[in-house]
């Protein structure tokens, strides 16, 4: 996560399902024989999948390891980010996805952001869900942002696992250089014609989700969007605040500033936790949600399993949701 400014907007949303209830008048041949009643359910689109923390936390340990053997860090323009790219690459091409690599300069150094489409879907409405794959050199950024990462791509494998067929089109993104003020992002924006910005009917943005003290924090930039994250914390009996901490600094806030309605989730940078929190999601109060924030200790050891694992649930909630 690094710094910037917002804007806002809002927008509509979608349906959940249809009962469709047909009378059938049945007369005889001689006078009126009773009316037959036939009703007949269209199906509801299917519920996402519980989606395996396990292979959330495998993601990490390869993203660990790929810094490590590279210095240390998967930073912008340096070796580890380019293996982390081709690691998430190399996964989505396997299950099917139509990837594409962005090039941008920044820093006098290149980036690189990537883009995976699943076949299918309206392409006049594409639903995005985002997350930016560079971590600050000073380390190996595994919850900043390897946490969101590693959730958005094992959501895009479970698409492919179920073959989903989703009414509008699916986009999966992995932003360059949001260390250096979101300027993967933002390149892919302004890269956007007007049209097709237009066509983007919801961005969806992971940055920092397994906070190892963490809140449970949802983005409140478009009230559709907003309330299928609270929807779906609140069936689990989370308590949720309105996020804060990052707003306008992230991948999100270029889709704002061009009026894509957006949403997301966070878990908590170096804001410290108040009593009233702890009271109502556990860990330490006076403590920052992630004490190594933008430090050498964001390893795979500054994670918790528990908000990795419900807020990748409710990543992949959202994204069957809201392309439905």
């Amino acid at each position: 996560m690094k710094l910037s400014v917002p804007g806002r907007l809002s927008t509509a949303a979608l349906v959940a399902g249809v009962t469709v209830v047909a009378t059938l008048l049945a007369t005889g041949p001689m006078a009126g024989a009773a009316p037959a009643r036939s009703s007949v359910t269209a199906p509801l689109p299917a519920a996402a999948p519980d989606i395996p923390v396990a292979n959330v936390q495998a993601h990490l340990s390869q993203l660990q390891s790929i810094a490590t053997a590279n210095g240390g860090n998967r930073a912008h323009g340096r070796t580890g980010y380019q293996a982390s790219l081709n690691y998430v690459k190399g996964k989505l091409d396997a299950a099917g996805f139509t990837t594409s690599v962005q090039q941008f300069t920044s820093g006098g150094r290149t980036g690189y952001n990537l883009i995976a489409d699943w076949p299918g879907g309206d392409l006049n409405q594409v639903v995005m869900a985002g997350s930016h794959l560079d971590s600050v050199t000073a380390g190996a950024g595994i919850n900043d942002n390897g946490s969101g990462s590693a959730a958005v791509l094992e959501t895009a494998l479970a698409v492919s696992r179920a073959q989903l067929q989703p009414t509008k089109h699916l986009r999966f993104a992995w932003w360059g250089a949001e260390e250096l003020g979101m300027v993967g992002s933002r390149t892919y924006v302004n890269s956007l014609s007007t049209a097709n910005r237009a066509k983007i009917s919801g961005y969806l943005n992971f940055d920092m989700i397994g906070s190892p003290n963490p809140g449970y924090f949802v983005y409140d930039d478009d009230p559709a969007i907003e309330k299928v994250f609270k929807d779906y914390f609140a069936g689990i009996n989370i308590s949720t605040e309105i996020e804060t901490e990052g707003d306008g600094r992230s991948d999100h806030a270029p889709f704002k500033n061009a009026g894509i309605p957006v949403g997301g989730l966070f878990s908590g940078a170096d804001y410290l936790k108040t009593s009233a929190q702890a009271a109502k999601w556990g860990g330490t109060v006076g403590q920052p949600f992630d004490r190594c924030y933008h430090s050498s200790c964001d390893t795979t050891a500054n994670i918790s399993a528990t908000a990795l694992d419900r807020n990748s649930d409710a990543l992949a909630h959202a994204v069957w949701t809201l392309s439905s």
